[in-house]
């Protein structure tokens, strides 16, 4: 068996909070009054557009919120969603260790709008985690769409066996493994020294 080379990170859910997801909207629906089911299928309609980089959040915010006057205003809105972005810690540690040890390409493989991903990038310091950063808003290509992991290995000229994918979601999971990946399903962050290691990856 390949030895791996390439370990490939969801960002959201893994080493930090989710982003933009469901249990976001409904906590943005609450703060601000909004329905929680038209906000979603809204953002259902429009989240490939910005999650792929072909959108941006002022054209998104002006089609799920602001399609009617508010009594708030967009930076309101939009700064209680990036206020929302916690740390892991555990799982950050781990991933920051291993980015130091040398051993391996650290690469953010995430689904994420550019602008809510940049903060983040600036916010947690993750330069200091990945070589580089595959999300979704700068390839135009989305997990679990098989193109989000070919990409990813082509751009890094890494074998499947040679890879490795750590997510929180299993969809991705099962996708990156039908290509020929590994892959780690994160179900609890504060235990992602453990699962690496049962996957052969050690920050030692």
């Amino acid at each position: 068996m390949a030895e791996v080379r390439l370990l490939l990170w969801d960002v959201g859910g893994v080493i930090l909070s989710n982003g933009w997801d469901r249990d976001a909207r409904r906590a943005a629906a609450e703060r601000f009054g909004l329905d929680p089911d038209e906000l979603d299928r809204r953002h259902d309609r429009v989240a490939e557009e910005l999650e792929t980089g072909r959108s941006g959040w002022d054209a998104y915010l002006a089609y799920t919120v602001f399609h009617t006057p508010r009594a708030f205003s967009p930076e309101a809105f939009r700064r209680f969603v990036w206020e929302r972005s916690t740390v892991n810690g555990p799982a950050f540690a781990v991933a920051r260790e291993l980015r130091e040890g040398g051993r391996y390409v650290m690469a953010a493989l995430n689904n994420e709008s550019r602008e809510l991903n940049e903060f983040r990038i600036e916010r947690f310091r993750l330069r200091e985690v990945f070589h580089l950063f595959l999300s979704s808003c700068y390839t135009g290509r989305r997990k679990p769409d098989p193109e989000a992991f070919r990409y990813a290995l082509s751009l890094t000229q890494s074998a499947p066996d040679e890879s490795l994918l750590v997510d929180d979601r299993t969809e991705n999971v099962e996708a990156a493994a039908r290509l020929g990946l590994r892959t780690v399903r994160v179900r609890d962050p504060g235990r992602l020294r453990e699962d690496l290691l049962r996957a052969g990856i050690s920050t030692g």
